[in-house]
């Protein structure tokens, strides 16, 4: 954990570059994302058996590739009540707040009698990467996967590693909507959703969150079909004043750090002892927490804490463009308001960002690495095009024609030119 003072005279400049620390894709990860893909490109299903034998140590056939509807009722059914019950809770609040995303289509007529307008549409096919591994993501499903379903997707393909298939995470894909799930993972399942791989028909996008081998396949795929993001490790800035309760805000920033051990915690706060018993408590947690090993290399190697005033925290914020940042104080408005590089905010108090994660119903899956200087969390709008619509009566193509031809011939596009000056008579 690094400590800095705002007040200090080489501060910007310690500060920038710990904020611009980087973790590269390694080269030797790139490389063997590249002949995956071109395993499964030109092998198809053979190439996803033999990688499942390979790389998961699970022996499938065509066959078994796909979860049955009847395991995932089985699976659904194995899953605890009271989890079964959280999960239509989240999965209900989750609709609703994307709902209220959505869209109008418009048609209007301009001055000069163009009918114009634009309509939206859902894409027709999603797949979305669901982790193994490290635990089971149920809110991994419904965040990717309800969106989509409000959105009106007609088919939404899940994708998951080999192994055994966490009953909550088959009671959120039935919630969700979820229409087809298939044992694959890593690369080779990115590749399975963008080329298509025997009975693995392709998509037209793919979301949902992975390790180094799956955001590298994901980079290299995006143009046969589009992605959500490339994911980077979770991170989060906790605005604190001495008025809190240091242990509420060292499991804020544990909340993160536990994730992966690349993941960065950052406290802002101006009271220097407060921020002293932040760590202690931070300390105290670690030891006993489950995932204590990986949060402590993350608070270890990514976590620091800033001595700054309040009022200087949103200019810190907007260089940092976390992921998530809490405002944990009376009046966080006043602050908040100004942030303009931000994931997700969450406001006073009683706003951890792990109902963020779970239950407030606003999407979790959102822009790391500073990519919220320019790019959103996912969304309705990400599972949905606009497609524009023009419309000219003989009048209203005069009014453009002559523009459109003065252009076009400025642009060296004869034919172009030629289009609209055919309607008027001329160029034969």
């Amino acid at each position: 954990m690094r400590r800095f003072h705002a007040s200090d005279p080489g501060f910007q400049d310690a500060f920038s570059a710990f904020i611009a620390e980087r973790r590269e894709t390694p080269e030797e990860v790139d490389a063997l994302v590249r002949d995956v893909l071109a395993a499964v490109r030109q092998e198809g299903v053979e190439a996803l058996l033999r990688f499942a034998r390979e790389f998961d140590r699970v022996e499938l056939t065509e066959a078994t590739l796909r979860v049955t509807p009847e395991e995932i009722a089985r699976g659904a059914e194995a899953c605890p009540a009271e989890v079964r019950e959280a999960i239509a809770f989240a999965a209900a609040r989750i609709r609703a707040y994307h709902e209220r995303q959505r869209p109008a289509d418009q048609r209007f007529t301009d001055a000069a009698g163009v009918e114009l307008g634009w309509r939206w549409g859902p894409l027709e096919a999603v797949g979305i990467y669901v982790p193994g591994g490290r635990a089971a993501y149920p809110s991994t499903v419904l965040m990717n996967a309800v969106p989509a379903a409000v959105a009106g997707v007609e088919r939404i393909a899940m994708v998951t590693p080999p192994g055994r298939l966490q009953p909550a995470v088959l009671a959120a894909a039935q919630e969700a909507g979820v229409t087809e799930i298939w044992r694959v993972g890593g690369a080779q399942a990115v590749a399975a959703l963008a080329y298509g791989a025997g009975p693995i028909r392709p998509v037209d996008k793919i979301v949902g969150p992975g390790n180094a081998f799956v955001t590298a396949a994901k980079r290299r795929v995006y143009g046969t079909v589009g992605i959500d993001a490339l994911a980077g490790p979770s991170e989060i800035v906790v605005v604190a004043d001495g008025a809190n309760d240091p242990q509420w805000i060292a499991a804020d920033l544990l909340s993160q750090a536990e994730h992966d051990p690349a993941a960065q915690s950052i406290l802002i706060t101006d009271d220097e002892a407060f921020a002293a018993r932040v760590e202690a408590a931070v300390a105290e947690q670690l030891s006993a927490l489950a995932t204590g090993a990986d949060a402590a290399a993350s608070w270890r190697d990514h976590g620091a804490v800033i001595i700054a005033p309040l009022d200087e925290s949103p200019g810190l914020v907007d260089q940092i463009a976390p992921e998530h940042v809490e405002f944990a104080l009376d009046q966080p408005e006043r602050l908040a308001d100004r942030v303009r590089h931000a994931g997700a905010i969450f406001l006073g108090r009683y706003a951890p960002e792990a109902v963020g994660d779970y239950v407030a119903g606003s999407n979790h899956v959102l822009p790391t690495s500073r990519a919220a200087r320019f790019s959103s969390g996912l969304s309705l709008y990400d599972f949905l095009k606009r497609t524009s619509i023009v419309r000219c009566d003989p009048e209203s193509f005069a009014a453009l024609a002559q523009a459109t031809i003065t252009l076009a011939e400025a642009e060296g596009l004869p034919a172009h030119a030629r289009s609209a000056a055919i309607r008027l008579g001329q160029g034969r």
